[in-house]
């Protein structure tokens, strides 16, 4: 990138990694970016303010700027760049997570889209009908027709296709799979008894409802089992109904959001971690658990696919069978020991130098395009 002239890349998106909901797509931005800096690129991340955070910040070799609320973020940024605020850029990175900025009506600079998965059924979690509606709309109709023509990255092969299903161009999507960072690696002992991990932001899309029920119809064939629950988030009261209203208070835990090293521990003593999301780019929390030996017991859906290997690192199962999937990964000693083998093999090939190497070649494209 350097020796083409571009020195200084700005990032669009539309959450911070020290924002209080940021997930998998923040910890991608931030393992690529600050890589970018170590390679000599000038990055600025520029966001949406994050509560009791500065309103600029340097991080891991990279400005952020952090401006706007989760709504007003995109139109002050597109402001802020075309008067030129936030200083000369020779390439840009947008991060497309449901809502756009709009890159290809007004930069007129080399560009490439980042986009983690396509929404889909999600809209009717996260927004009401017509809202929902109209994020849809957005989403598979007026996206691939802006945005068609340039190129675009996205962690999976899975995602890849649906992109190209409401029109994105084959030639011009790259799959390009997320990294485990080296510290998820095998330690420790198991628990003595049958024990499930869940970590995820405490979400509708997780479907952490359905993930309880299908434990607590695990737990009546394997009755000594718990459940740790890692992650905060807006459905949090409604899950502690459910869990007293199971009567599963001695075998389910809120964790809250722990610490790496704490995270790591939990994936080391687990037997199994779980996953009952509704749609997923990629399965973030599948891959670090796998890192550690642990096998993964998810939902069937596309983004589990491709951090799942079915019947290899993990079992994927509708809605209706996860919870008899769960069983039988608890019981079966051995296929849940050659699960946690061959998903620690596979995540080892899968590194965040790999995937920042990744995404800036794309960029390079662009650049040369």
């Amino acid at each position: 990138m350097v020796d083409r002239g571009v020195r200084r890349v700005h990032v669009l998106a539309w959450r911070d990694l020290v924002d209080a909901d940021a997930g998998g797509s923040e910890v991608h931005a931030d393992e690529c970016e600050r890589r970018w800096a170590e390679a000599g690129l000038d990055v600025l991340h520029r966001t949406s303010a994050a509560p009791g955070h500065p309103a600029e910040a340097e991080r891991n070799g990279y400005r952020v700027v952090r401006r706007g609320s989760r709504y007003s973020v995109f139109p002050r940024a597109i402001a802020a760049e075309l008067s030129g605020r936030m200083g000369p850029y020779d390439a840009l990175v947008e991060v497309m997570n449901g809502v756009p900025f709009f890159s290809p009506v007004w930069c007129r600079r080399p560009r490439m889209l980042f986009l983690h998965h396509v929404h889909g059924p999600m809209w009717d979690q996260i927004l009401p009908g017509p809202l929902a509606s109209a994020g849809r709309a957005l989403e598979t109709h007026l996206a691939p027709l802006l945005y068609r023509r340039g190129l675009t990255a996205t962690p999976s092969a899975a995602t890849r296709e649906e992109l190209i299903e409401i029109g994105f161009r084959p030639d011009l999507v790259t799959a390009i799979p997320n990294g485990t960072d080296p510290r998820f690696a095998p330690g420790g002992e198991r628990t003595e008894y049958p024990s499930i991990v869940a970590v995820a932001r405490l979400a509708p899309v997780k479907r952490f409802g359905l993930l309880l029920d299908s434990v607590a119809t695990a737990r009546e064939r394997v009755p000594t089992l718990t459940l740790t629950i890692v992650g905060d988030g807006p459905e949090r009261d409604a899950l502690e109904a459910q869990v007293d209203a199971l009567g599963a208070r001695r075998w389910v835990e809120f964790a809250g959001w722990v610490a790496h090293p704490d995270l790591v521990e939990i994936y080391r003593r687990s037997w199994i971690v779980a996953s009952a999301s509704l749609a997923e780019g990629w399965g973030l929390s599948l891959t670090e658990a796998a890192g550690c030996a642990t096998p993964s017991v998810a939902t069937d859906i596309r983004g589990h696919r491709s951090s799942v290997v079915d019947g290899e690192t993990g079992i994927l199962a509708s809605e209706s069978e996860l919870g008899e999937a769960i069983v039988r990964v608890l019981t079966d000693h051995d296929l849940r020991h050659r699960l946690g083998v061959a998903a620690e093999a596979r995540v080892r090939t899968m590194t965040w130098d790999a995937t920042a190497a990744g995404v800036l070649g794309v960029l390079r494209r662009a650049v040369e395009r």
